[in-house]
């Protein structure tokens, strides 16, 4: 016989949680399960299944601190990652559900046949589940970014550059700035092919990069900028990347 489906909800509203477990009730003649646990954000919840062995989230995507996308992100680098099932009331999230590796994304009010859809879909995927945590994600295609209780997507190959300020990375595209709560290291390490580290806290696009530069600055001594494509803003080479330089054409001078 197999064992009920293991399942955490996860939703910053409580009448959404509620509703949520009142469909989940309706659905457990056909699915059984149990709900191991709620959360009202994305910390607690990487905590909580940080500690149990849940098969699937239930995942509300816009919430604050932490968007779903985030959190769904992070639980990939759980040893035994839970499938991700998103429960939004917008639309446009579908790339980024994808990228994520999500089951399924279902559109709020969620409607009984379309939950019970997405938990028989997680039921056959447990079945081959032993392959499921030793394959690797793929590379994300956008970054998440939260804003006044909103999620932008930003595309990568639209994003010139990451600059460490604190505790956030502020993300440049050609419009306008965003403040991305993620790892410069980690950044690096999936997408090294596409970005350069030019500073200890900055990496940038290497098709955004038409040159390099010296700049004097007023204590009489020089420093290598980088040159960008359609920004008039320059950016500093540190002395320890300058072998960037050199990897661009440009032979390296000391000053």
């Amino acid at each position: 016989m197999q064992k009920p489906l293991r399942i955490f909800l996860v939703d910053d509203e409580i009448p959404a949680l509620n509703r949520l477990k009142d469909v989940l009730a309706d659905c457990a003649g056909a699915c059984p399960h149990e709900i191991l646990g709620t959360a009202a954000n994305g910390m607690t919840a990487l905590a909580q299944l940080a500690e149990i062995h849940a098969d699937v989230v239930i995942l509300d995507i816009q919430m604050p601190q932490m968007s779903g996308i985030e959190v769904a992100r992070r639980l990939l680098d759980y040893a035994h990652p839970p499938l991700v099932i998103f429960a939004t009331a917008f639309e446009d999230y579908g790339v980024a559900a994808f990228d994520v590796r999500a089951v399924d994304y279902l559109l709020k009010p969620i409607r009984q046949d379309r939950l019970l859809a997405a938990l028989r879909r997680v039921e056959e995927l447990r079945l081959s589940r032993p392959e499921l945590p030793s394959a690797p994600p793929g590379a994300r295609t956008h970054f998440s970014v939260t804003e006044r209780g909103r999620v932008h997507l930003i595309p990568v190959n639209e994003t010139i550059y990451l600059k460490a300020e604190q505790k956030y990375i502020t993300l440049r595209t050609l419009a306008r700035e965003y403040l991305l709560e993620d790892s410069l290291t980690r950044i690096e390490e999936e997408f090294g092919s596409r970005f350069v580290r030019i500073h200890r806290n900055c990496l940038l696009a290497r098709e955004a990069i038409i040159g390099f530069e010296r700049e004097v600055q007023s204590g009489g001594e020089s420093r290598w900028m980088a040159v960008l494509r359609d920004l008039p803003e320059k950016l500093p080479v540190s002395r320890r990347q300058q072998h960037v330089i050199k990897e661009f054409g440009k032979p390296e001078q000391d000053g």
